[in-house]
């Protein structure tokens, strides 16, 4: 049987949450820095292991341009969809592509997958007008599902230079999914907490607000929120790292219990742990039984492996374009 009819017979599996792992979308200099506390980590616990090694190692998994290696690790682990999430770092590194590139080439990974991902475009505040713009093209042209801050490069969620990014993603009813928590190592941390985004949540109550990693990092801050914000919800990415004594699976299981599990999404922010865990086995772990949602209601486990991303971004898929990309790059 395969993981899909393993894990949630009959109903589909969404990671809200997962990365182009490919230096085309994430600037070397982070993936230096990702390395750089790997072999920190390791060295401390007694392990010989090169620097260059183990940027080797880092880098090595960043090669996916196309996203084929990401399509086959989900068609593995039985994930029918996945919210393709591509931060804006245009304004705090140096980028292989500039934006309006850089969503060329995501438009011809989603049609060279059809069906596979909903792609969230990040922004910056400080991308003026022709942010806006690209914004706007990303949704009407290349049938973009949603919109994505990465506060840590340095802005509040809630700047009111955001306001009109919302207000096209209310216009089109998308969700907006703000990175919380800690992150890629040169950035400001300060700008990862919760409850910075109150302001735009309160302000756009008809816009649907995710807090990335918010089951993982922060947690007391962003619960708090989704139990008061009928706007705000959270996704359990990076679930695997939690710093909880007690290890992952406990952690995520009184989370379920909280009563929100309308609020909450599966994701997993894949492939970010390719180096150390398997996908297939990240999802596996969320069947039925399993101490991460044992005692789960069953209707709970089908919203948060699905059924809320589903609601977010909208059953209905707006095929903007009947054409795909086939393996040679051409139409068909």
């Amino acid at each position: 049987m395969s993981a899909a009819g393993t894990v949630l017979p009959g109903h589909p599996i969404v990671d809200a949450q997962v990365q182009l792992g490919s230096q085309l979308a994430i600037p070397r200099e982070f993936l230096e820095h990702q390395a750089a506390n790997a072999h920190h980590r390791l060295t401390a616990y007694g392990h010989t292991v090169r620097p260059e090694r183990m940027l080797d190692r880092v880098l090595s998994v960043h090669q996916d341009d196309d996203a084929d290696r990401l399509v086959a690790e989900l068609d593995e682990a039985g994930v029918d969809e996945a919210f393709l999430v591509v931060p804006d770092y245009s304004h705090v590194a140096r980028c292989a592509l500039t934006p309006p590139e850089l969503a060329g080439h995501l438009d011809k990974v989603n049609r060279r997958h059809p069906g596979r991902f909903r792609v969230f475009w990040g922004v910056d505040p400080r991308g003026g007008q022709d942010g806006i713009d690209l914004f706007e093209r990303c949704v009407t042209e290349y049938g973009f599902a949603g919109l994505k801050l990465y506060p840590l490069c340095g802005y509040s969620p809630s700047d009111r230079r955001l306001y009109p990014y919302f207000e096209v993603a209310r216009a089109h009813g998308l969700p907006v999914l703000s990175h919380t928590g800690p992150g890629w190592g040169p950035l400001d941390f300060a700008y990862g907490l919760p409850l910075l985004l109150d302001d735009a949540a309160r302000d756009f109550p008809e816009v649907n607000f995710i807090l990335g990693h918010g089951g993982v990092t922060h947690v007391d801050e962003a619960t708090y929120l989704c139990a008061h914000r009928p706007n705000v919800h959270l996704d359990i990415s990076q679930f695997h790292s939690v710093l909880a004594a007690d290890g992952w699976q406990a952690h995520l299981n009184r989370l379920f219990r909280l009563g929100l599990g309308h609020k909450i999404l599966f994701g997993t922010c894949w492939p970010s742990y390719r180096l150390s865990e398997s996908l297939t086995g990240l999802v596996a772990a969320f069947a039925k039984g399993q101490p991460a949602v044992a005692g789960i209601k069953e209707a709970d486990r089908r919203m948060i492996m699905g059924g809320n991303s589903l609601r977010l971004v909208g059953n209905a898929r707006d095929d903007k374009k009947s054409n795909t990309i086939t393996d040679r790059g051409g139409r068909a």
